[in-house]
């Protein structure tokens, strides 16, 4: 091995490094942009969908219309997630 530095050393020379690094005006891992609006994004279409489906199928068994009241509320959902992805993705990432 090139380099018989002990094993201990490293948390030292990790600390060295990054210091190096940030006195260059290095910056470290940088925050994914954007991160926080993709899982609301993700939450308002997995919710519709939940919501849709189980609220559609709970009145087709209150009232007996299988399965249209299913159809129905499902499509009203699906279209209120898409209108609110849309509003969500006017704001700007942070």
């Amino acid at each position: 091995m090139a380099d018989d530095r002990p094993i201990d050393d490293l948390d030292a020379r990790i600390a060295s490094a990054k210091a190096a690094g940030l006195s260059r005006g290095g910056v470290s891992v940088p925050q994914a942009k954007g991160y926080g609006q993709g899982s609301k994004v993700l939450a308002v279409l997995l919710g519709a969908l939940f919501g849709g489906s189980v609220m559609g199928w709970a009145l087709d068994q209150w009232l007996g219309t299988s399965p249209w009241a299913f159809l129905i509320v499902l499509t009203l959902a699906i279209i209120g997630a898409f209108l609110n992805i849309m509003k969500i993705s006017k704001e700007r990432a942070e």
